[in-house]
């Protein structure tokens, strides 16, 4: 399968951080999810990828091209959202078009302008009457109206309300019903994630924990529910994470290994914080 994005290697030091050795790719047609906590290093590999920042080393290749080498090639085909508006709030709609088909060589105005009636949004209004969820759909109507081939997005759905942040959802999902389309999506809301991603990648403190197809990873684990005395004699081999409470343990297993237990379907959420915040043997 073609990959439209190939991270190698990538590791990039701060002082107090590092992101470390990062490799994972995505397949062109699809969605990867990339999950973490805050400060877990989402924002640092995005902005490597789109060359915002220099790599200490590593590789990474956009459409089967060096990020550095293309970078003003790649940006063309490439659509971005960040956690935050960056137009100034003194730009109406008009003004964005205006600067946008300066910028993008394949700038499509009757489709922006087509987004905009979409997504209910006044043309002739500065953006400081906006809402956060307003301000979101704007940046998104910008990155898919230049004939976009991947979508980069930074936590676009922080801090929007469930009904903006499905709407936007589905927006993404439209977006890939072109198989030329992928997206990379970077988010702390699993649920977001859960619902449209094909790929997880997972990342900890600067470093990958894993990178998998989610349907495998959500048919792997699931969580035991089990008193004290039944967990002390489970083989934990297949224990991915556990939390003791007053009721007794709850563990991340691998649901294969345990027939004959009482094991209940785990989400990405689930996965995630047993993996960092459970204790292991």
């Amino acid at each position: 399968m073609e990959n439209v994005l190939e991270v190698k290697g990538l590791t990039k030091r701060y002082s107090g951080f590092t992101l470390d050795n990062i490799t994972f790719s995505l397949p062109k047609g699809s969605i990867m999810g990339f999950i973490g906590e805050n400060g877990a290093g989402k924002s640092t590999t995005i902005k490597a990828i789109l060359n915002i920042i220099r790599r200490d080393s590593g590789d990474v290749k956009v459409f089967g091209r060096d990020n550095q080498k293309y970078d003003q090639d790649i940006k063309q085909d490439i659509g971005v959202v960040f956690d935050e508006n960056h137009f100034p709030d003194t730009l109406d709609a008009e003004n964005i078009n205006s600067i946008m088909r300066r910028i993008y060589s394949r700038w499509d105005e009757k489709a922006f302008f087509q987004y905009l009636k979409q997504f209910e949004l006044p043309q002739k209004q500065a953006l400081r009457v906006f809402s956060r969820g307003m301000k979101m759909k704007m940046s998104i109507a910008v990155a898919l109206s230049h004939q976009a081939k991947l979508l980069i997005l930074d936590e676009p759905t922080s801090g929007l309300d469930p009904v903006v942040r499905d709407e936007i959802l589905d927006i993404f999902l439209e977006f890939i019903q072109n198989e030329e389309h992928s997206v990379f999506l970077s988010s702390h809301i699993t649920t977001d994630i859960e619902k449209i991603a094909d790929y997880i990648a997972f990342i900890h403190k600067g470093k990958l924990e894993f990178v998998s197809p989610k349907d495998e990873l959500l048919d792997r684990y699931g969580v035991l529910k089990c008193g004290l005395n039944t967990f002390e004699q489970i083989d934990k081999r297949y224990v991915k994470g556990y939390r003791k409470n007053r009721f007794g343990v709850e563990a991340l297993v691998e649901k294969a290994k345990f027939p004959g237990y009482t094991v209940d379907e785990a989400t990405i959420e689930d996965i995630m914080l047993f993996t960092i915040r459970g204790d292991k043997q």
